[in-house]
This record gives structure tokens, C-alpha cells and sequence, in this order.
């Protein structure tokens, strides 16, 4: 499998909209992403204004993506099409995301659903669970070494 990551570009945007509204868990549709302010607007907003979003390619075609927050020090997004899990692209998405985190803050954090797969990858990678939120939803905090 030929895949890349590289940074995501305006151009990118329905890709990622695309992949969002793909998945099997967590899934939201566009009309859920627009309701919570998830909106192509927002999202090429944030991309104009800093390096906040990776893309995943396999042959050329998008099939993940990762969004940070920068300023909050948080992962926001992750997030690969069903028929390419298990490839290693969300590991990899997520070392790209850590590593422009780490390099403005000491702490980052993720919440997710306690009870999720997500769950369990982000605890693979080393996130410590530090809080259980409301509605089964759970703070991950990873600390630069």
C-alpha cells in the first residue's frame, strides 16, 4: 500500500467531511457536524490560519485525517475510513498531531467515549485516562517525556 501523510489544504475539505461522516463509530452526519459548528467554513478557517490537519493518502485518494487545536493543546479529530483500519494510518496520523502539539505544549489532551475502540487505541499510544466526563465520555492527557 502506497500511503502518505502530509498536510491538509483547503482543497481537502469535502475529503475530510467525507471520511468524518464514513465512520462506524462516532459517527455523526453533515447535518450532526453543522448543528455542533463542525462546518466546511470552520474547518477551512482553521486550515488557513495555521498547520492544524493532516491528511492520510493511499494512492492519491484521502482516506484519513487528523485536527488539532492548537492554542487548546487538544486532538480533536482522527479518523479513517472503515476499509482502511488496521493499516497503521491512524497511528501515524496521530504521531503528526502529537508532535506539532509537543512542540507548544508540555500536556495534551483528547476526551473520547469511555467505552469506544477509540478508547483503546489511544491508551495503546500511551494516553493516560485522567477524568471521566459526563455521558460515558472520557479526558486522555499524554505528557512530553
Amino acid at each position: 500500500m502506497d500511503a502518505v501523510i502530509r498536510l491538509a489544504k483547503l482543497t481537502d475539505i469535502d475529503a475530510i467531511f467525507k471520511i468524518r461522516t464514513s465512520v462506524r463509530e462516532n459517527h455523526l452526519s453533515q447535518d450532526q457536524l453543522i448543528e455542533i459548528g463542525v462546518t466546511p467554513e470552520a474547518i477551512s478557517q482553521a486550515i488557513s490560519e495555521a498547520p492544524c490537519a493532516w491528511i492520510a493518502e493511499v494512492n492519491d485518494v484521502p482516506v484519513g485525517f487528523s485536527m488539532i487545536d492548537i492554542e487548546e493543546g487538544c486532538v480533536f479529530a482522527v479518523f479513517v475510513l472503515p476499509e482502511f483500519e488496521g493499516f497503521g494510518l491512524g497511528r501515524n496520523l496521530m504521531l503528526k498531531a502529537e508532535a506539532f502539539l509537543f512542540q507548544r505544549h508540555r500536556t495534551i489532551w483528547l476526551e473520547t467515549a469511555e467505552a469506544s475502540r477509540a478508547s483503546g487505541f489511544y491508551k495503546n499510544l500511551g494516553w493516560q485516562p485522567v477524568r471521566n466526563l459526563p455521558e460515558g465520555d472520557i479526558r486522555f492527557e499524554k505528557r512530553l517525556n
